[in-house]
């Protein structure tokens, strides 16, 4: 009878650079590294620890002394696979590979590694797939030994035979290609899937944050949905879009999103650009933050940053969630909830609990009531889907044909229009 695989023996190492400027508070970057580490299964963290280092060592990331003192740490423990919080580059794995007779990963390694394990979506799927190519190739310069050998050609042209190393970057290359036109017709079938949202006259409401913030229990507290909910980094990574009826009446989609991370690989950044587009569409961006985390504030500053590189930071209001007041002491807590009381765009909850979605819910209905304004348009005979649209949105105040078409006068919001402009 076959056995389940036991799980890899591993250890957590996050260096904490003093010449790095973006430097982070050694106790919160390692538990966070320990955290990516348990997000992934079948690993069994055995031991983890700080590296405090002057600057990085070209050849072999660390110095011979710290190497030393880590291979005897590692050989005594068993570990199978040592996992880096931090960029490795090709020529260091191979080195440290070498002297430890470990696996090496490092922190985009790892990411990728849980994002293959939890996209879903065809989308999701192709765009890790292809984030991981990128990073597979940039791991072919000077990696393996066996990545000199020469391939002999045919014979047709003289000159000596490609390189293995040549050659499977070509056979990346290939890969890549093919991945992309996959992701091209994907992404076409949702484009087309947002027009057809276009038409319906619901407003979008994203729920953003640092991965962990609470961001699916919160999705799950106001749609009543059955979300993958776990403690667990990156638990969630294909937007999820559920209809939401709010207090007033009124009804939006809110969609949970991927959660972000610091120093999250710029290749995995392009590649998950599309998994956030029901952001860039958003009419309201609910910025969830877990309040009771040490680094909130960092956490925080790293999610506006992703925002402004996707260009979507300026372009819809945002909201802030303080969620997870449920796990402050009581006098914090306190002084909390006055602070989110009297500051605009900020409110306190907790997604588990409940408290403070009701405020938080009339401020959503409130911030997308836009102002109306009258408007006289001329549609031709044949636009007759486009006034049968303006029909159904009841926003229709006089309409007159005349000799070509008809002139209508529309009292309408902002988001109506580009809405009919899209049609």
């Amino acid at each position: 009878m076959e056995t389940d695989k036991p799980a890899t023996r591993a250890w957590v190492i996050s260096p904490d650079i003093k010449s790095d400027q973006n430097r982070r508070e050694p106790v919160s970057a390692l538990e966070e590294a320990v955290a990516l580490a348990a997000a992934l299964p079948k690993i069994e963290v055995l031991g983890s620890e700080t590296v405090r280092l002057p600057r990085l060592h070209p050849g072999m990331f660390f110095g011979k002394g710290k190497i030393a003192e880590l291979k005897a740490r590692l050989t005594g423990a068993e570990v199978e696979l040592v996992l880096i919080d931090g960029h490795v580059g090709p020529v260091q794995q191979r080195n440290l590979e070498k002297e430890w007779k470990v696996k090496i990963l490092d922190r985009t390694g790892l990411i990728l590694e849980i994002f293959g394990d939890r996209a879903r979506t065809a989308e999701g799927v192709l765009q890790v797939e292809m984030a991981a190519l990128s990073y597979q190739r940039s791991r072919l310069v000077r990696a393996w030994t066996h990545l000199e050998r020469q391939r002999g050609g045919f014979g047709f042209v003289g000159g000596p035979g490609e390189t293995q190393q040549e050659a499977d970057r070509r056979a990346i290359d290939d890969q890549l290609v093919r991945l992309k036109k996959q992701l091209e017709k994907v992404v076409r079938t949702r484009t087309l899937h947002r027009a057809a949202r276009a038409k319906v006259p619901y407003p979008i409401v994203a729920l953003v944050g640092y991965t962990n913030a609470g961001k699916s229990t919160l999705f799950n507290r106001l749609t009543g949905a059955d979300v993958l909910v776990k403690d667990m980094l990156f638990a969630t990574l294909d937007p999820t879009m559920r209809r939401v009826a709010m207090p007033s009446g009124d009804e939006v989609i809110m969609s949970d999103t991927v959660g972000f991370i610091s120093n999250l690989p710029t290749e995995l950044v392009a590649a998950f650009r599309a998994t956030l587009e029901e952001v860039l569409d958003a009419d309201l961006i609910l910025h969830v933050r877990d309040i009771s985390h040490a680094q909130s504030a960092e956490q925080s500053r790293d999610v506006m940053t992703i925002l402004n590189s996707l260009g979507v930071a300026d372009g819809a209001p945002l909201l802030e969630v303080w969620n997870k007041i449920d796990k402050l002491p009581d006098d914090t807590r306190a002084a909390l909830s006055v602070q989110a009381e009297r500051t605009d765009g900020i409110f306190a909850v907790s997604a588990l609990t409940g408290e403070g979605i009701g405020p938080l819910l009339q401020a959503v209905a409130e911030t997308l009531k836009d102002p109306r304004h009258i408007e006289t348009l001329t549609l031709a005979f044949k636009e007759g889907r486009k006034r049968a649209w303006l029909f159904e949105e009841g926003i229709v105040e006089t309409d007159t044909q005349t000799e070509s078409g008809y002139s209508m006068q529309v009292l309408w919001t902002a988001r109506q229009k580009e809405r009919f402009e899209r049609l």
